[in-house]
């Protein structure tokens, strides 16, 4: 366990904070869950820095991370489905994608491969435009369809940026084959 690791851990501890912010907090804005989930963001950020920069990645961390940003996408995408502040449409896409990438990664992995993509910018642009959407949706704010729109957008870039993590993804053995 280290200290990567352990921002994951926070991640997934800040999932159910960010459930009570939303439903428990009286506020159309929902400034407390936003505020809760723009800190998930950042320990996200802060673990994968100190990861790559520090050679502290572990395979603990490669399976909670990209678990926790998971279980937090869901669990935002299902608030804001559940108070009709985004179209079950965007949502059910942007769940597709991701469980697709999982089931493929999932694949590789129980044929003792291990599927690595490249890692770029499209993907960094993809998520800073999906806070950005989330955001104005949580918010409401500038108007209540300005959050969707930017999602849509969104979705179009997630699934184009799918298709270049694919094609520069290699597939390599690792040294045990799981059952």
């Amino acid at each position: 366990m280290n200290l990567p690791n352990l921002l994951t851990l926070l991640r997934l501890l800040l999932i159910p904070c960010y459930l009570w912010a939303f439903y428990g907090v009286e506020s159309p804005h929902k400034i407390l869950a936003l505020s809760v989930l723009l800190f998930a963001g950042l320990t996200d950020v802060l673990d994968g820095y100190l990861a790559r920069t520090y050679k502290l990645e572990t395979y603990t961390g490669q399976l909670l991370d990209p678990l926790a940003d998971k279980l937090m996408m869901v669990s935002v995408l299902f608030t804001l489905l559940a108070s009709e502040r985004l179209p079950w449409l965007v949502a059910a896409l942007l769940v597709f994608r991701d469980f697709a990438m999982i089931a493929g990664a999932a694949f590789f992995y129980f044929q003792g491969k291990r599927a690595v993509p490249k890692a770029n910018w499209w993907g960094k642009i993809t998520t800073c435009f999906y806070y950005l959407g989330i955001s104005f949706c949580i918010l409401a704010w500038p108007t209540p369809s300005a959050g969707e729109m930017v999602l849509w957008f969104t979705v179009g870039l997630s699934y184009v940026t799918t298709v270049i993590y694919v094609r520069s993804m290699k597939i390599i053995p690792v040294r045990r084959r799981v059952y």
